[in-house]
């Protein structure tokens, strides 16, 4: 049974603080109160001593996460925090979570150790923000399983590496060749073969989104990017992007 806690609100303020720093825009946690684990389950679901299953918002992880989880939550206690709905499909919680005191959410914690990767729709671009500068730096430091060189973003132009990773979450890297609109969605073209090669899909009506970000798709022609989400096999390799933290510029600084 969730119950409330003294300081829990202040506590909360403070570790969202130290989350976006940095950040104009504070991420708009709001509070849910208090847990105690009863399993991990895996890298990202746990099951709660009240009997609910807790899925943490945000993060993508694989098999080998799920022991760095469980040494994040050994004294057992969580505080908990929603962004949007507090349940998915499923009836499970989905949450921000924090451990003890811990001042970093268990998923920020995940990302810094290199445990985990940011997922396609956080839901609030300044909670996307902070989450995503945490997986560069790991990447960067190749903390983790980004030592794995299998684990790193794929080449936009690898065709058989991402034909091996259809229905899978992955990262995607290339430079967009054209941008093109068919129907009510616009694509951005990684290959001049437009029915093979690699591309992301964006709905028009999702287009302001993107431009408000400073990714206007029409504006990435010849910009070289980072893409995540689920990679689907229609004509060709595609990820559908809906949200604009799924499109990372990538500077070609020193390449």
């Amino acid at each position: 049974m969730i119950r409330a806690q003294s300081g829990f609100v202040l506590s909360l303020v403070a570790a969202l603080a130290a989350a976006q720093a940095g950040a104009q825009e504070r991420c708009p946690l709001t509070p849910l109160g208090t847990a105690k684990v009863a399993a991990v389950r895996d890298g990202r679901t746990l099951l709660l001593a009240d009997g609910r299953v807790l899925r943490l918002k945000a993060i993508e992880v694989t098999a080998q996460s799920r022991a760095a989880l469980q040494a994040l939550v050994v004294h057992g206690e969580l505080r908990l925090a929603k962004l949007g709905p507090a349940r998915d499909r499923y009836g499970r919680l989905v949450a921000f979570a924090f451990a003890g005191d811990a001042q970093q959410s268990l998923q920020r914690m995940l990302l810094d150790e290199g445990q985990a990767r940011v997922s396609a729709g956080v839901g609030d671009k300044a909670c996307a923000d902070a989450l995503l500068a945490a997986e560069r730096a790991a990447r960067a430091a190749r903390r983790g399983l980004w030592a794995d060189p299998n684990f790193a973003p794929l080449p936009a132009e690898s065709s058989m590496r991402l034909k091996g990773e259809r229905g899978h979450f992955t990262l995607v890297e290339g430079k967009v060749l054209s941008v093109h609109e068919s129907g009510g969605t616009i694509y951005l073209n990684f290959g001049r073969r437009w029915t093979k090669d690699f591309s992301v899909a964006i709905l028009r009506r999702n287009e302001h989104r993107f431009a408000a970000a400073g990714l206007a798709p029409r504006a990435l022609e010849g910009r070289r990017v980072l893409v995540r989400g689920w990679l689907e096999q229609r004509r060709g390799p595609v990820i559908v992007a809906d949200a604009p933290e799924q499109i990372e510029l990538v500077s070609t600084a020193g390449r």
